[in-house]
């Protein structure tokens, strides 16, 4: 078997609050660049400093490309006390996109049709000129399986490797489908908090779950660090 002697302890990470998240009313607010609140780089730094107290290192960081997901990495990296570690940016792991919609408030584009359909198609749903929930999958599971679990480079490398992939809320619904097969209507209902952790393994076996949505690293801050998507 190809993963006899490899196996890969996964981190999967939501960004820390950044402004689309606390902007009331915004619909499908994440699916544009916008950068971390002070809330959000506070979260990034408490993260770190839980991973260095629980002794975790990484062998390889990626973070999607975005400037929230950059600024999370870049912040856990300093509560961590490695500042200045290198990690990779990948676009294929950014969050769903909606360009028509970015920045829209949710009165103006999701009348009770829009909601219906969305309800019928699920993860089929495609919402004006943006992805389905499927194509997320697509991208962001293609880019895990090229780039990790089926790479030939890691079988060179026996042992345990654990990795860091910092994303977004409906990017690690589309991962958590094509791990566990959860029903995409109960994803959706699925708290993703800012800062959260989802631990999972991947080895000779297949996937096994660790965790889902640990952020009890965060709870000191206050707020709301639920995910209250629209779409």
């Amino acid at each position: 078997m190809i993963h006899d002697n490899v196996e890969f302890d996964f981190y999967f990470i939501r960004h820390g609050e950044s402004l689309s998240n606390v902007t009331p009313g915004i619909v499908a607010g994440a699916n544009f660049d916008a950068p971390m609140t002070e809330r959000g780089h506070k979260q990034a730094e408490a993260l770190g400093q839980r991973l260095a107290d629980e002794g975790v290192r990484f062998d390889r960081i990626y973070t999607s490309s975005l400037i929230r997901a950059v600024q999370t990495t870049e912040g856990m990296l300093r509560g961590m006390g490695i500042e200045g570690t290198k990690f990779e940016k990948v676009d294929a792991i950014i969050e769903r996109q909606i360009p028509a919609w970015r920045g829209k408030m949710a009165a103006d584009v999701l009348t009770p049709e829009v909601r219906l359909l969305q309800a019928e198609k699920g993860k089929w749903f495609k919402p004006a000129d943006g992805e389905t929930l499927r194509w997320v999958e697509r991208r962001a599971s293609n880019w895990l399986e090229d780039e990790i679990t089926y790479n030939p480079e890691w079988y060179e490398k026996p042992g345990t490797h654990t990795i860091a992939i910092v994303t977004h809320g409906d990017a690690m619904r589309a991962l958590l489908h094509y791990i566990t097969g959860m029903d995409n209507r109960l994803l959706m209902r699925t708290d993703l908090f800012n800062c959260s952790i989802s631990r999972f393994r991947f080895g000779r076996n297949g996937w096994y779950i660790g965790s889902i949505n640990d952020s009890s690293h965060t709870l000191a801050l206050g707020g709301d660090a639920r995910d209250d998507k629209i779409v």
